[in-house]
């Protein structure tokens, strides 16, 4: 192999830069020339490529976002999107592809793979919700970011005497909830992995008033419910104003912390060393604080799960 290339895909995270970093840097070390492909699987089937030097990844590693830019493309879930791509790459002579993203993007990349081309994922998104891994890059970054956020609502809540309802990303996942909830105190936390009713939220609320807490934060999932629709329960129930905060991209920015600089140069520079080994269709993981590998089917079987110990160890904390 002497020609590979890397792109991101899906919802950017902070660190996606510095995986990206460590595919050049651990490629070119190797002697391979590597190509970047701007906006993930469109530039892919437009033949968008550049070839990376060792400049071309210097003072990105702190950066947020990709420098590589992402997109989502219907026409690449099609046979004949993933053919032209495919066209596109042996044109350039590119022998092998990294693949930065989530579990779409392995979607797309373990096509690739079935069809000939060999192809390599990194996780790369901050919901933590890639199965077959325990880890995916940016999550610390985002949960560190809304702790931020929620420490300065809570300045906010505590001298207005107010509830405050905290929405954050996580459709089908609740690691970014449960996380910051349990270590920003937050008084009510509400997941997709566990049952819930709103009047739980509404006792712990009237609990607290009792031993007198006139404050109140609430981190909730978006894939549960809305800040809004909450905040209606709590009105029409307690008759008390709520002020609701949807973190949104937010989550998603800033500068990456060290943890995921040092998991995202870990899983870029092994990617790197899979596809030279002759792997192919297979993702980076990280399980039991070691590196590890599995096919994208492999993965695909296993089922994202969240600690719901440490939700009920929150719940404890929170009375």
């Amino acid at each position: 192999m002497k020609r590979i290339a890397v792109l991101t895909s899906g919802g950017d995270a902070p660190g996606m830069n510095a995986a990206i970093r460590a595919v050049v840097r651990r490629g070119i070390d190797k002697g391979l020339e590597v190509y970047g492909v701007r906006h993930g699987y469109v530039g892919l089937m437009e033949g968008d490529f550049f070839k990376m030097e060792l400049g071309s990844v210097g003072d990105i590693i702190h950066r947020g976002g990709t420098i590589l830019r992402s997109a989502r493309s219907e026409e690449f879930k099609t046979a004949e999107g993933q053919q032209k791509a495919i066209k596109k790459m042996n044109e350039a002579q590119i022998e092998g592809l990294v693949v930065i993203g989530g579990d779409g993007s392995f979607m797309g990349a373990g096509k690739l793979t079935a069809q000939g081309f060999p192809t390599i994922g990194v996780p790369g998104t901050i919901d933590n919700d890639i199965a077959g891994t325990e880890y995916s890059i940016g999550f610390d970054t985002a949960v560190n970011t809304v702790i931020e956020a929620i420490d300065k609502i809570r300045d906010t809540a505590y001298s207005h005497e107010r509830i405050c309802i905290v929405e954050v990303m996580g459709r089908n996942a609740g690691d970014i909830a449960l996380w910051t909830g349990l270590t920003s105190g937050a008084e009510s936390i509400i997941i997709p992995e566990a049952t819930y009713d709103y009047n739980d939220v509404m006792n712990r609320i009237k609990n607290g008033q009792e031993r007198g807490k006139m404050h109140h934060i609430i981190v909730v999932a978006e894939g549960v419910c809305s800040g809004e629709e909450l905040k209606k329960e709590i009105k029409d129930k307690l008759n008390l104003d709520t002020n609701v905060i949807v973190l949104g991209y937010l989550q998603r920015g800033g500068s990456p912390t060290a943890y995921d600089r040092m998991m995202a140069s870990r899983m870029g520079g092994k990617a790197v060393d899979l596809l030279l080994d002759g792997e192919e269709g297979v993702m980076v993981g990280w399980k039991k604080g070691q590196l590890v590998h599995a096919t994208f089917e492999e993965s695909a079987k296993e089922k994202h799960a969240i600690d719901l110990g440490d939700y009920n160890l929150a719940r404890s904390l929170s009375i």
